[in-house]
């Protein structure tokens, strides 16, 4: 039988018969499923971006441009590795010929949205981002090869509030792995919480307690978030019940995920339990078949030790089985195991180490019991004969007193992983540069959850963390998170950080750099122990390490440290390493030596190899402290006055001690694709000066993301937030319908912000005010409630108001729902509830109309779909829904489709749901399509979906073999 030879270089292609396309894509026949969907992207992006519909062909033709999508039949001879992809750009008789070629399937699918971004587009978790403005109908010149620098790149979303993945329906699941392999990720992992509610993506049980196809029948009450459940400083409320509109974007009271369906807040017997994790099971199935099409491993896991939910520790005990007994938990796993290889198969199991470890600190006790169940899990899995590969993760990489812990004590088949500590202010663990035998993975925060309820920009930290993982070795790097478009930038630059640093690799921190941190002082504090007082009143705490650029050499290292604020010992302990080695454990200084006394520790022989001397340090109780730092070699001499200025021979400290990388090269690509080049210039040198400084008025208060008062006058905080206005400046140089619509989201996010920092401070008013009135003794008080603390009210009921027009503007995701949940079932019961409650009672009466927050929507008509799938199984009816935002009910919304690029278009049926929240089924896919939506309201004015619509819609690409 004569071997089959498939060629990528196109210009060997040239035997076919000419083409009519201009441009035309090469599919060889054969292709595999990936090679296939890297065709199809091509030819769907040139066509947005051209208005151009190239033909996919499987002989590539005479005439006109030619992309050719292949592996490479010999990858060893073009130099290519797994995930590895090469772009070139040759030229015949005035024709480019491009050949995408990959080291396997996943890196020719890298390499075809390689080559859209080169055509102008970007990608995110979200969706796409097209240019309005068409480019000429050519292929480009290029000559790229893409190698990643991580073999495991992705996403962590976190389960637990509404922001996260507690709301994704099925369809938001594949949406987002969609999104993946576009940024050139290929991992997604999921963590489950055991309590204080069971989350229902983890099944624990026996293997007695589900069926031959991993279908439960013994279930537990597990919920994922849904608006009548009340857990993390969440209050239950109907949806119905919410303020300024903001009802229309739910349609039912007691809103989540679909898995909740019918059985909130929580299931009441075992059997709705196991409903709960049926539908769970099914739903990730089909999002995770989804992922193993496209080359994106999953993972998902519980913590360690296994916490055994009660009704699973009742049934255990009627067999007869002890719930403590390493038995009876190994038995459990092998549960937990088979159940997944049965219903919802995964390639990785990862066990999370106690979230205490980075708070209070690990006993000896409760490390040999974690390593235990660890131990016990591994057993289990080779015993179920496990197809997946077990993993380490959590808030730490391992104890304090020994963070490369596990390295010794796993099976070198484990891969060890950790977020960032501190809820990624600090950087990448450094104990991973100690770990040898396993595989390594660190999680940056690309979010964080005291800020939840705000936008965050982090793309130079990103940078930064992707940095700190290459030099330590990591062969993963994923982003843990729970919303996906406000975190577009961090995404983005994550994901561009795990290809290519090269650009801005070498660009060095500042001299002396402090991760987070906070400055206390005590001028007037008398030291002793110290001819260096003024070194001691001032300390830097909170920081998790100093990272001083030296020169090369041997030193001595003085430390100098002070207990200023604790009178009491077991207040603050710590350790300190240096050069990752640790010199001091649990410290406490003022059981050392008092408060307000010197304490030196002086280490010799320091050696620095690569011009940076780095000091860490690791929490146990409190946050650590230091007074001063001296470096000392003949002939050099360095001193870090830490959180004071500068004084004598030692350097003022750093007051912002950013620890993230170059970042304007970035947002000049980001502003000009999302905004238009008019101003992409000046959008990201305003974005660039925010990135890891943008105020935030929000904080963990009883909750992610809550708020509290503030007690400076509006006069005082306004100006943090003059960049608003900056950036409202250039929205009149905003020309597209798309770019319009990408500004206004960013507008409307930090109109927002500032209308939140305004509410605080009117809060802070009506706090003091309501002082004044509990002061005042009976007849009086209701009289000074009304002069001095219901304007104050009023003032805050008018802030709410604008905070929820800006929501209102923004909302266009689950993740923008959860934060509007958010403001009415966490923020809103102290803001509004108590503070409403204390007014009335100095009243004596029910508060006034204008002091309560409004119901009606009365913003501009506006239409959005809240998940954007991108891309559908071959004979797959497409089900989209639709929210309209509108002061009254529209008169018409259509939805309008045709195959992508040619004929008319055609209509299909709207239906209804409840409030501004509509359905509709698309035909059954059997070729590429495109559509978008289009409202009518009774006065008249029109919103479509997508913005840029009908010149640019939404386009959906049909693959795979569906059903």
């Amino acid at each position: 039988m004569k071997k089959r030879v498939r060629s990528v270089i196109p210009v060997l292609l040239a035997l076919a018969a000419p083409c009519g396309a201009r441009v035309a894509v090469v599919c060889p026949r054969g292709a595999s499923p990936m090679e296939r969907l890297g065709a199809l992207e091509v030819r769907r992006y040139f066509y947005l971006r051209t208005g151009e519909m190239p033909e996919i062909v499987e002989i590539a033709p005479r005439t006109g441009d030619v992309v050719t999508v292949a592996n490479a039949p010999n990858p060893s001879r073009l130099g290519l590795k797994p995930q590895q992809y090469l772009l070139k750009t040759s030229t015949e008789r005035n024709r480019r010929l491009v050949t995408v070629a990959g080291g396997d399937s996943p890196g020719t699918l890298y390499g075809a949205y390689a080559l859209c971004e080169r055509l102008g587009v970007r990608f995110y978790l979200h969706s796409d981002v097209i240019p309005d403005k068409r480019i000429p109908a050519r292929l480009p010149i290029i000559n790229e090869r893409g190698r990643p620098l991580f073999a495991l790149r992705g996403i962590q979303p976190f389960h637990d509030f509404p922001e996260g993945p507690d709301w994704w329906s099925e369809d938001a699941c594949r949406a987002v792995i969609g999104q993946l392999p576009k940024l050139r990720m290929n991992f997604i992992g999921l963590h489950t919480y055991p309590e204080p509610i069971a989350e229902p993506a983890t099944w624990i049980g026996q293997v007695s307690d589900m069926d031959a196809n991993g279908r439960v029948n013994a279930g537990y009450p597990a919920a994922w978030f849904n608006t009548a459940l009340t857990t993390w400083g969440y209050t239950a409320k109907k949806t119905s019940d919410y303020s300024f509109g903001a009802d229309l974007l739910y349609d039912r009271d007691d809103y989540g995920s679909d898995v909740m369906r019918g059985l909130t807040p929580r299931p009441a017997t075992a059997q709705q339990g196991a409903q709960v994790f049926s539908r769970a099971a099914s739903m990730l199935r089909t999002a995770f078949t989804d992922a193993k099409a496209l080359g994106v491993k999953t993972c998902i896991g519980t913590e360690t030790p296994l916490t055994v939910p009660s009704q699973v520790k009742a049934r255990l005990k009627a067999a007869g089985k002890d719930p403590a007994d390493a038995g009876a938990v190994r038995e459990l796993y092998k549960g937990i195991f088979l159940r997944l290889m049965r219903a919802c198969p995964v390639d990785f199991y990862w066990l999370w180490t106690p979230e205490g470890w980075t708070w209070d600190g690990a006993s000896p006790e409760q490390v040999s019991a974690t390593l235990n169940d660890m131990k016990a899990a591994d057993a289990a899995a080779r015993s179920a004969k496990a197809p997946f590969k077990m993993a380490a993760c959590g808030w730490v990489l391992g104890p304090q007193n020994d963070r490369s812990l596990l390295d010794r004590e796993l099976p070198r088949d484990w891969s060890l992983s950790a977020i960032n500590r501190s809820v990624g202010m600090s950087p990448v663990e450094p104990g991973f540069a100690d770990v040898r035998k396993h595989g390594k993975w660190a999680i940056p925060w690309l979010e964080d959850d005291p800020g939840l309820t705000a936008p965050q920009l982090w793309a130079g930290r990103m940078r930064a963390d992707a940095a700190d993982a290459l030099d330590y070795g990591c062969n993963g790097l994923m982003g843990i998170h729970w919303r996906t478009r406000v975190v577009g930038p961090n995404v983005s630059a994550l994901a561009k950080a795990a290809w290519d640093q090269s650009p801005w690799r070498r660009a060095l921190p500042k001299q002396v750099e402090t991760v987070q941190g906070q400055v206390s002082s005590f001028p007037g504090a008398a030291i002793a122990d110290t001819t260096e007082a003024p070194v001691y009143r001032d300390v830097r705490y909170e920081m998790s390490a100093y990272r001083l650029a030296i020169p090369n050499g041997t030193y001595t290292v003085t430390l100098k440290f002070c207990e200023p604020y604790y009178s009491e010992a077991g207040k603050r302990v710590f350790d300190v390493s240096i050069q990752g080695r640790p010199v001091l454990e649990n410290l406490d200084v003022f059981a050392r030596v008092g408060k307000d006394r010197a304490l030196d520790y002086t280490y010799p022989g320091v050696k620095v190899n690569d011009g940076k001397l780095n000091i860490a340090f690791g929490k146990r109780v409190e946050f650590p402290c230091i007074a001063g730092i001296a470096v000392e070699t003949p002939g050099f001499s360095r001193k870090i006055n830490c959180g004071g200025p500068a004084w004598r021979d030692y350097e003022a400290d750093i007051v912002e001690a950013p620890r993230d990388r170059p970042i304007i090269d970035f947002y000049r690509d980001w502003a000009a694709v999302e905004f238009g080049p008019e101003i992409g210039t000046a959008a990201a040198a305003l974005f660039a000066k925010l990135d890891g400084k943008l105020p935030r008025p929000v904080g963990w208060i009883d909750g992610p993301g809550g708020l509290g008062p503030d007690n400076r006058a509006w006069s005082e905080a306004a100006p943090e937030y003059a960049f608003v206005d900056e950036f409202a400046a250039l929205g009149i140089r905003v020309t597209g319908a798309g770019e319009r619509d990408r500004y206004g989201y960013w507008l409307a996010q930090f109109r927002y912000l500032r209308a939140t920092a305004r509410l605080r401070c009117d809060w802070g008013t009506f706090e003091r005010a309501m002082g004044e009135v509990k002061a005042v003794p009976g007849a009086d008080k209701a009289r000074m409630a009304v002069e001095r603390a219901l304007p104050a009210r009023v003032a805050m009921v008018k802030d709410l108001r604008e905070v929820y027009t800006q929501m209102l503007r923004f909302v266009s995701s689950p993740g923008e729902m959860g934060t509007i949940t958010n403001w009415e079932q966490h923020i809103g019961t102290g803001l509004m509830g108590r503070t409403g409650a204390d007014l009335a009672a100095a009243l004596g009466k029910a508060l006034p109309p204008e002091s309560l927050p409004g119901k009606g929507y009365a913003g501009p008509l506006r239409v959005f779909v809240p998940v954007v799938r991108t891309s559908a199984m071959r004979h797959e009816r497409l089900k989209l829904q639709a929210t309209v935002l509108s002061a009254a009910s529209p008169a018409s919304f259509t939805l309008c489709w045709r195959p992508m690029g040619r004929g008319s278009f055609r209509t299909v049926p709207v239906r209804h749901i409840a409030r501004g929240v509509y359905s509709v089924a698309l035909p059954s896919a059997t070729e590429d399509f495109e559509y978008y939506v289009k409202v009518v309201d009774k006065a008249g004015e029109k919103a479509v979906w997508p913005a840029s619509a009908p010149a640019i819609c939404q386009t959906v690409v049909v693959w795979g073999n569906g059903k």
